[in-house]
């Protein structure tokens, strides 16, 4: 008897978010694209004995690998939605991937500085006409895979790590979706760069110029990697996503001299947060009162509440 009723109380625990599909299926094009043009640059580099076109091709092999990241998360994530071993559902799996795209960013600004420093030390000739037509190729599939990628409407605010501070809006963002995008604008920029430093080279002699501008999209890039750090690795640590849905939490439910006794609130997925209540009352009412009280706000999607009696008149100081 009691089998057949369980069924109302019981859910499910999918948290993705709501353009999961969607994000994945642009991030496999972009990376269908990166793979190409990896292909190209290295077999054409090959064929006509261009390092420059070689060194490009792996370069672009970095960012494929990241994308693939990205793409193969979103995939695990969408099929495994429904396994019960996770606790929680598959919508963490976007920030543990969106974490490591950061750390293979980092490590790709950090060879770009290195190779630059080298320069500095030690110029070496370069083939202006090639190289520039290089960085433009690069730039137009870059720009293409960003395209595809930015009408996510928080990119506006992916080019650095200061946004990080702001915790109301950050619960409903897919860090997985922004970590493909910096990637694609951070190749994106350097093109942009290159472009730039070899035609001041080119045309003034400037030969510095291209390690010089290599330097400052070290530093631009690190800077991108360290926001995204900061943005995954807070989900992936239960950092408190929202200060205001907290606040809001307390409001509902510390009345008529009920209190809180403990409070957890934390990401699940791109628009989804989990809350932990332990409510102390002299006059405790049902937990599902407790739970219909704070169940309509936004972003609050899978609700625990436990209620504990206080005998003593001391909860309401």
């Amino acid at each position: 008897m009691h089998s057949h009723s369980i069924e109302n109380w019981s859910h499910e625990h999918v948290f993705l978010g709501a353009q999961h599909s969607q994000n994945e299926r642009k991030v496999w094009i972009v990376v269908g694209l990166t793979v190409t043009m990896m292909v190209v640059e290295i077999t054409g580099g090959t064929l006509f004995g261009s390092l420059a076109l070689v060194a490009d091709g792996w370069h672009m092999s970095t960012h494929a690998a990241a994308l693939t990241i990205s793409a193969a998360a979103y995939l695990y994530a969408r099929r495994h939605a429904q396994d019960e071993r996770f606790a929680f559902g598959t919508g963490k799996f976007g920030d543990l991937a969106a974490f490591t795209s950061a750390i293979v960013l980092a490590m790709v600004a950090l060879l770009i500085g290195y190779e630059s420093i080298m320069r500095l030390l030690a110029p070496v000739p370069i083939a202006f006409g090639e190289a520039i037509a290089i960085a433009a190729l690069g730039l137009i599939v870059n720009v293409t895979s960003a395209w595809l990628l930015g009408d996510d409407h928080h990119h506006a605010d992916h080019h650095g790590p200061g946004h990080d501070e702001d915790h109301d809006h950050h619960h409903t963002r897919d860090h997985n979706l922004r970590a493909a995008y910096i990637h694609v604008i951070a190749d994106a920029a350097t093109s942009v760069l290159a472009i730039l430093a070899l035609s001041a080279a080119g045309l003034f002699g400037w030969t510095f110029m291209d390690p010089i501008v290599g330097l400052v999209g070290t530093i631009v890039i690190l800077s991108w990697a360290y926001g995204l750090v900061r943005a995954a690795g807070s989900v992936l640590l239960d950092i408190v996503p929202d200060t205001k849905l907290a606040h809001a939490v307390r409001e509902r439910l510390e009345r008529d001299g009920d209190r809180i006794a403990d409070l957890h609130i934390w990401r699940v997925g791109p628009g989804h947060n989990a809350a932990i209540v332990s409510v102390v009352s002299d006059h405790p009412k049902p937990a599902a009162e407790y739970r219909e009280q704070i169940a309509f706000l936004p972003g609050l999607n899978h609700i625990t509440v436990q209620v504990e009696e206080c005998s003593h008149a001391s909860a309401a100081g």
